[in-house]
């Protein structure tokens, strides 16, 4: 097996375990997105804010994504 095959494997099951905790942490996880967020945007005084707006709305939708790629869907809100 070379190098190539083991970096294959090992980003596989890196995918399987993002999923599997999204799916389960799915709420924890946007929680602390939007908390993120708000940090960010207090901290820049709201400079940046529809840059950080942007940014979180991606990376939420990108959990949502994981989320739904479980092999039992999503988890039941």
């Amino acid at each position: 097996m070379g190098l190539s095959d083991s970096l294959k494997g090992a980003l596989g099951q890196a995918k399987e375990k993002a999923t599997e905790l999204a799916g389960k942490h799915n709420a924890t996880i946007d929680s602390g997105l939007d908390k993120v967020g708000e940090m960010a945007d207090k901290a820049t005084k709201g400079k940046y804010s529809d840059q950080i707006h942007s940014g979180r709305d991606k990376a939420k939708q990108t959990l949502d994504n994981l989320a739904a790629d479980r092999p039992d869907g999503p988890p039941a809100a």
